[in-house]
């Protein structure tokens, strides 16, 4: 019992999703989108696993860990999500509400660590080019890939750790389809602001370090590529470099509007986490690889069996 109220600890939460939306739509729109993101991701790791080629080009390389990151991403809120609207009301235990909670934002952080990594692949191959092979060779692209991964999954263990610790007095219910922060730290006995500091700032430290490296790097692209004699060879760098900046728009653009305060919530924070959580990994494979001929040449001969 609390000794505030009289009312028993929460061990058990009620994901409200989007009550205003019609069932049927709800589960055809995420089960099309889960389908779409498993599919296209998934078929980009096989491509990389499948051909020499390609294992042997860091860009493809980090390409390959990005997409399997997608893959990773979106299981964490999808099919929780799918099981809330065709079970609505069943609850999900304190503890599968937070290991949800870590791996949503576990992937999240490695995302922003791949598409700095990313963007430093391109920098040094269009800037430095005659000393990118050694630079940026297989060897050191699985090391800085795997570096991503580990950053990331160690990123937020202490901030998860630290809003589980919190006392949760009722009622039960996250206005949200998935564990978040901000109803989270709302459903809380009493006020945390020292949680909420601290689990902001670290949120930002990822967010926005990683993205003003990213700006910085392109910068210096751009910079080097406005520079070239020819037309040609400002559109040919340019090229490589559109589809990614796409998507480290969409994708920084709606993790600061949803994550510099967490404690944000209500309709809007739902529908633009939806956006962040949901179509971005759905969309990055479209923007990012299958616009790219040499892995449509890739996806041809693995999946197809083309020469």
């Amino acid at each position: 019992m609390n000794p505030a109220n009289g009312t028993s600890p929460v061990t058990k939460f009620i994901l409200l999703g989007f009550p205003s939306l019609s069932r049927l739509g709800r589960d055809l729109a995420c089960s099309c989108t889960y389908t779409g993101t498993l599919a296209s991701n998934l078929s980009i790791v096989w491509a990389v696993l499948r051909d020499p080629r390609l294992q042997r080009l860091p860009m493809y390389i980090l390409l390959g860990n990005f997409a399997w990151l997608e893959v990773c991403y979106i299981t964490t809120t999808v099919p929780q999500m799918l099981f809330d609207l065709m079970n609505p009301g069943v609850p999900i235990s304190f503890h599968a509400c937070f290991v949800q909670f870590y791996f949503f934002f576990s992937t999240g952080g490695t995302e922003c660590l791949f598409l700095a990594a990313m963007a430093l692949d391109r920098y040094l191959a269009i800037c430095h080019p005659l000393r990118y092979p050694v630079l940026m060779s297989p060897q050191i692209s699985w090391l800085l890939a795997a570096s991503c991964w580990l950053v990331g999954y160690l990123w937020f263990i202490g901030p998860v750790a630290l809003v589980s610790q919190l006392s949760f007095c009722g009622p039960n219910t996250l206005d949200h389809f998935l564990c978040d922060p901000g109803p989270l730290l709302a459903a809380s006995c009493a006020p945390t602001p020292r949680t909420e500091q601290i689990f902001s700032t670290t949120t930002s430290l990822i967010i926005f370090g990683t993205a003003c490296f990213t700006l910085t790097s392109y910068g210096l692209v751009v910079w080097v590529v406005l520079r070239l004699p020819t037309g040609a060879g400002r559109q040919k760098a340019f090229s490589t470099c559109t589809s990614h900046l796409a998507v480290v728009g969409l994708f920084w653009g709606s993790g600061m509007v949803t994550y510099v305060n967490p404690a944000a919530s209500g309709g809007t924070g739902k529908l633009a986490m939806l956006f962040y959580a949901v179509t971005t990994p759905f969309r990055n494979p479209l923007i990012y690889s299958l616009r790219n001929k040499e892995m449509k040449e890739a996806l041809r001969r693995t999946l197809l069996g083309g020469q």
